[in-house]
């Protein structure tokens, strides 16, 4: 039980709580007061908890299939003889293909190269194996909603015939949002190595890291 003590025109007030949750940031009776502690958390509940992290193992998975399947050709959307490690273009395949359209096509068919082909394939094998683990969330947020939104640009969905079927939220818009949610709500630490992460100090000099 948590016990505060403040003062109500000069007369001591004890209050207590079962929770410090009881207290929360935006109730007006305690705002600003020093003597409140502010305790914030993410998902409480433990279907919810479990919930994202189920959501997360799913959204790490789509990356690291992705990895996979461009690597060694599984034959799902890249065939056997354009595998990367067969001589592929991961990259290269996509920004010079017909699926690049719009204002921005001329950007895209610029930096495609053998580097672009390593950048992606390794974004998506750290993006989906950090995710997976619940380690690193922020940094694979960040890259992955890079990635995410090139993607989407690259595809112009705002003009007629596109191929996605929304102009403005499509798969790549989603994913992105996923990314930001597991990050923000600290997704790794259920079925994942988020708390073990957190503990490192490395971890905890660098918060980005996280």
């Amino acid at each position: 039980m948590a016990v505060w003590t403040t003062m109500t025109k000069g007369t001591p007030m004890t209050i207590r709580a079962t929770s410090d949750r009881l207290a929360p940031r935006s109730a007006p009776f305690f705002a600003n007061h020093p003597a409140v502690p502010v305790v914030e958390t993410g998902v409480t509940r433990a279907h919810g908890r479990r919930t994202l992290a189920v959501l997360r193992l799913a959204t790490g998975f789509i990356f690291l299939w992705a990895f996979l399947d461009k690597t060694f050709g599984l034959g799902f959307s890249t065939p056997a003889a354009r595998a990367w490690v067969a001589g592929g273009t991961p990259s290269q395949g996509f920004l010079l293909g017909d699926g690049v359209v719009g204002p921005l096509k001329g950007f895209f068919t610029a930096v495609a190269s053998p580097a672009s082909d390593i950048l992606f394939q390794l974004a998506m094998l750290g993006v989906g194996a950090a995710v997976m683990l619940g380690i690193g969330l922020r940094v694979s947020a960040v890259v992955g909603s890079v990635l995410m939104v090139a993607m989407y640009l690259a595809e112009w969905p705002f003009g007629a015939n596109a191929a996605s079927t929304n102009p403005l939220v499509d798969y790549h818009i989603i994913y992105t949002l996923v990314l930001v949610a597991l990050a923000v709500l600290s997704a790794g630490d259920t079925w994942g190595a988020g708390v073990r992460w957190k503990q490192l100090p490395a971890v905890k000099r660098l918060p980005w890291l996280v």
